[in-house]
Parts: C-alpha cells; sequence; structure tokens
C-alpha cells in the first residue's frame, strides 16, 4: 500500500504497551491501552488505530491524561450507575464502565453505566464486544465536541458521536454495527492528512461551510451529519445519553484533543449490557442467528460478484488478513514513532515487512 509500511500488530502492541508505560500507565492499563489501539488496526478501522499513539501519548505527558486515575462511582447504584473516570484515558475509563455495565447485568438482566470526566476512547466497538463475548448484547457510545453542520446552519451543533452495538451469534464473528454520526469519522480525515490523499465532496466543509476535498481543510472546518437530520438527531440523543444525563459535559463545554492538547477532553460515555441468556438459550441465539445471516446472504445482487455482508463480517475477515500480512501504518506515522522511540528510549523494535 502506498505510502505505508507493513509492520506486524504484536510488534505495534509491544511499542505501544513500552511507550505507554513510559508516561506512567501501570502494566494493565498500557497493555490493554496498546492491545486496543492495535485491535482497531486489525479490523481495519485505521483512523482509530496506532496513528493515534502519538496524539495519546502527547497527552498523557502533559498531563491533560491522568495515568494513574482514580475511577468512582458517583451517583446511582445497580442497574444504573455513573462513574468519575478522574480525566482516565478514555480507553480506560470506558472499559471500567462497560465492565461495570456487564457486571450489574448478571445480577439485574440489564444494566447501564455512564461515565464522566474521561477522554476520547477510541472504536466504541471495543466496548461493545466485551459485552458479547460474556454472552450479552452490548451498546457502546460517547460525545464530542461539536463538529457537524446541521443544515442550514453557519456553525457546528453537535458532535460526531459514535455509537456501537455488538450481539453475540456464537458464530465466527459477532454481529457489530459501529458508526459515527457524520458522513464519516474525523479520524478518517486525520488517516488522509497522513497519506496525503483527497477526500470526498460529500465529507466535510472548510471553516466557510463550503465542501472541499482536502482533507486539512475539513480537519479546520466541519463534518456534514449522515443522513442529514436523521443522524442530526440521533447525535443529539448520544450527547443527552453521555451527558446530559450523567451530569458531564456536552456539547458546547467540551475540549478537543488536538484544539486543547494539554487540557482533559472532558467526554462523557454510555454503556448498556444486556444479558439475554434470561431469554434465550445460547444453543437458541446461534441456531436464530444462523437463520437470520442465512437469510441476509441469501439475497440477490444485482451487481456481478457482490455479496451481502453481516456487520462485522468485513472486520473479521480484516484481521485474519493483517495477522498474516501485517498492519499498514503510514510513513509520517512509523516516523513519528521513531522520534518517540529515541526520545523516550523505547526498546521494542517496529520492524518493517516491506
Amino acid at each position: 500500500m502506498a505510502n505505508t509500511y507493513l509492520i506486524q500488530g504484536e510488534d505495534l502492541i509491544a511499542f505501544g504497551k513500552e511507550l505507554f508505560k513510559k508516561a506512567g500507565m501501570s502494566e494493565a492499563d498500557a497493555d490493554f491501552h496498546a492491545n486496543a489501539l492495535v485491535q482497531t488496526n486489525y479490523w481495519g478501522i485505521d483512523s482509530h488505530g496506532v496513528i493515534r499513539i502519538p496524539a495519546y501519548f502527547k497527552r498523557m505527558i502533559n498531563g491533560a491524561v491522568n495515568v494513574k486515575p482514580d475511577i468512582k462511582t458517583v451517583r446511582g447504584e445497580g442497574c444504573l450507575e455513573v462513574l468519575d473516570a478522574d480525566a482516565a484515558a478514555g480507553f480506560i475509563g470506558a472499559k471500567a464502565g462497560m465492565e461495570r455495565a456487564i457486571k450489574n447485568a448478571k445480577k439485574t438482566g440489564i444494566a447501564a453505566c455512564g461515565v464522566i470526566n474521561s477522554n476520547h476512547f477510541g472504536a466504541g466497538a471495543l466496548y461493545a464486544r466485551m459485552a458479547a463475548e460474556k454472552g450479552m448484547i452490548g451498546i457502546a457510545m460517547t460525545n464530542v465536541k461539536p463538529l457537524i453542520v446541521a443544515p442550514g446552519a453557519s456553525q457546528p451543533v453537535t458532535g460526531n458521536n459514535p455509537i456501537a452495538f455488538a450481539i453475540p451469534t456464537y458464530g465466527d464473528f459477532p454481529f457489530v454495527l459501529d458508526m459515527s454520526l457524520s458522513v464519516v469519522a474525523g479520524g478518517k480525515l486525520t488517516l488522509a492528512i497522513k497519506k496525503k490523499e483527497k477526500i470526498p465532496m460529500d465529507w466535510a466543509t472548510d471553516k466557510e461551510g463550503r465542501p472541499t476535498d482536502d482533507p486539512q481543510k475539513a480537519f479546520d472546518g466541519y463534518l456534514l451529519p449522515m443522513g442529514g437530520h436523521k443522524g442530526l438527531g440521533l447525535s443529539y440523543v448520544v450527547d443527552i445519553l453521555s451527558g446530559v444525563i450523567t451530569g458531564g459535559v456536552f456539547s458546547k463545554e467540551m475540549k478537543s484533543m488536538y484544539a486543547n492538547p494539554e487540557e482533559p477532553s472532558l467526554t462523557g460515555h454510555f454503556f448498556i449490557a444486556i444479558d439475554i441468556s434470561r431469554i434465550i438459550t445460547e444453543e437458541a441465539m446461534k441456531e436464530r442467528m444462523a437463520i437470520f445471516k442465512d437469510n441476509l446472504k441469501s439475497t440477490p445482487m444485482w451487481q456481478e460478484g457482490a455479496e451481502m455482508l453481516l456487520p462485522g463480517e468485513i472486520e473479521y475477515r480484516k484481521e485474519k488478513e493483517r495477522k498474516e500480512q501485517g498492519i499498514p501504518v503510514p510513513i509520517t506515522t512509523y516516523e513519528e514513532l521513531m522520534e518517540l522511540a529515541k526520545e523516550y528510549d523505547v526498546k521494542s523494535p517496529l520492524i518493517r515487512l516491506n
């Protein structure tokens, strides 16, 4: 792939873990954070993978991210709680939130947990899948500083607030739907900038609201909502659940990790875990989801060679491919990582396969 180096996932995990420990993270937190980023690359979601290591690390070093957080329950109990992440890395705060929802769902059948005072948590699928791995349905969402322009508005009104769903199938892979509520996630602009590529004209606008194919102008400008007012409305809902009802920040109160590199983002998350074993056995779920999948697969396609895929299937195939062939890392990101390795004496090598 042009403008990239192929690197084995295991090397990237070891490098990321060592670097995060240099910032003061515990062994367990550094391990989870590094694995989560590389797992995201395995799925092919490169915009939320290792290209973000330099930005996350710098925020740890300058104190925007608390590497030794005291995460605790501040409101609610049982099936509905709110955790204060104490400015933790979003990955660590989100992990705590979904773990809490799963634990309580085992007792009550369904449980939700909000997280406040956190930071960017990467791909929502990471946390929704945590529930699916336990035989539960997982729902994960987070709010983001406003960067979506509503039709007719001259300033952004809401974030591209992502929401993810994971449902166990007991087959080769779970059903996973993970989407931001803009046409594309902001991370795709970052990736295009790294690769020096243009973007489609319907992804974003410049600062004046004019469509642009320049990823840097788009990054400095605004995103467009997915599905017009439908995506816009869903984004409002995510902000209400993640920020309004939890007592956290919402809308314009949030900080951008790029515009405010030395301040916590104050991001909020919301997680739901549903213990479906209360109403359906594992065997029945496997059988019925197989029928559901087969029904989708049998759909006639008008384009020759086209195939109907279940949400989560592309990521399953991509993970198999990349575990064998390596993960493509933009050359600019690789060079940034090499500079960090030199500056902070990181010993874990990043061996190029191409």
